[in-house]
């Protein structure tokens, strides 16, 4: 049994606590608005962000970031991208941060203030982490989580005895936990697919078919790959969970917000609009931006994200970034990676 402390109640937060306690772990759960908190508290439901689901009794939930943090073997991070430098100095300065607790990154994004990890973020405001510093990401929608839906994740980090030994502690019937020792290509794998879904739900929205997406998300994969590969990432690692697993899913699941956000956009609406009216953060829209602007200063050719950031944030047709996609130059399939690969058609 690890204790463990889940920082961040929106439906990610809400069903991974849920999950912790049903494999036996005890856990607290924290937010810091106590709006958002109290209902938890008063009721045993998370109606806003994961409605329909009760939590189990013996869940904690508080806004005091130190009493959640006490004790615990075990901090899961699981705030938007933008704030998690904010949140991770706070646990940082915490007089009641336990010195030998685990830190486990669950989001999925980039960290706007640099473009780089949210990994090399964290420790950028806590200082190294070494072993210690951990991603738990995966195919992993919180909708199907938190009913029991048998899910698979991967918890990413340096080998040895603390990341096994979370892997047990986290694994249950319904729950079941991979490990790896590519955190790199992990983490940037599943920040990266939620630019493709955006790119599949454009698609979707266009009135595309069936062979275009199975080629968009082929081809995203390859992009991913690219720069992964690129920045001290394993092209394999996306072949597992962190890649097609959790590539797929987001592309096609009707609970993806990444691909309804694409989709919205490819019926004509505009991105304000499609924001304004959601609850949950859609962090592909911010990745596009980030990657974006990453990618072209090192060199690293993304055809798709490069698209889909003109349709966001350039007001670029929809139609014509798909016609453009597909009269590119031709290239080979398959290529090698390394220096080739940066430079390489899509």
């Amino acid at each position: 049994m690890a204790e463990c402390a889940v920082l961040g109640c929106g439906s990610w937060g809400s069903a991974l606590a849920k999950a912790l306690v049903e494999a036996g772990n005890g856990v607290r759960l924290w937010g810091h608005l106590a709006e958002e908190i109290d209902p938890i508290r008063q009721t045993g439901r998370n109606e806003k962000y994961l409605p329909g689901v009760d939590l189990p009794a013996s869940i904690a939930a508080g806004t005091d970031l130190d009493a959640a943090l006490a004790g615990a073997d075990a901090i899961l991070f699981v705030v938007p991208s933008p704030v998690m430098r904010e949140v991770a100095a706070r646990v940082a300065a915490s007089p009641a941060l336990p010195a030998a607790a685990a830190w486990i990154l669950c989001a999925k994004g980039l960290d706007p203030k640099t473009g780089r990890s949210l990994c090399w973020a964290v420790e950028d405001e806590a200082g190294p982490l070494g072993a210690r510093l951990l991603v738990l990401v995966g195919p992993s929608h919180a909708e199907e989580v938190a009913r029991q839906i048998a899910t698979a994740v991967v918890l990413a980090g340096a080998p040895g005895g603390l990341r096994e030994c979370l892997q047990r502690e986290f694994s249950s019937e319904a729950f079941r936990v991979y490990v790896n020792d590519d955190r790199i290509g992990t983490e940037l794998g599943v920040a990266l697919k939620n630019v493709i879904a955006v790119a599949t739900g454009i698609i979707d929205g266009l009135g595309g078919g069936d062979n275009t997406k199975g080629a968009l998300v082929s081809r995203g994969l390859a992009e991913m790959g690219r720069y992964v590969e690129a920045h001290g990432g394993r092209r394999e690692t996306l072949l597992g969970l962190a890649g097609v697993g959790d590539l797929v899913t987001t592309c096609f699941s009707r609970h993806s917000r990444n691909r309804h956000v694409g989709e919205q956009i490819g019926r004509g609406r505009s991105l304000d609009a499609v924001l304004a009216e959601m609850v949950q953060v859609a962090e592909g829209v911010n990745t596009v931006r980030t990657l974006h602007e990453r990618a072209a200063a090192g060199g690293v050719d993304l055809p798709i994200t490069a698209q889909v950031h003109a349709i966001l944030f350039e007001g670029k047709d929809a139609r014509e970034a798909v016609a453009e996609l597909m009269t590119r130059e031709p290239a080979p399939e398959i290529r090698k990676g390394g220096r080739h690969a940066s430079r390489s058609k899509a």
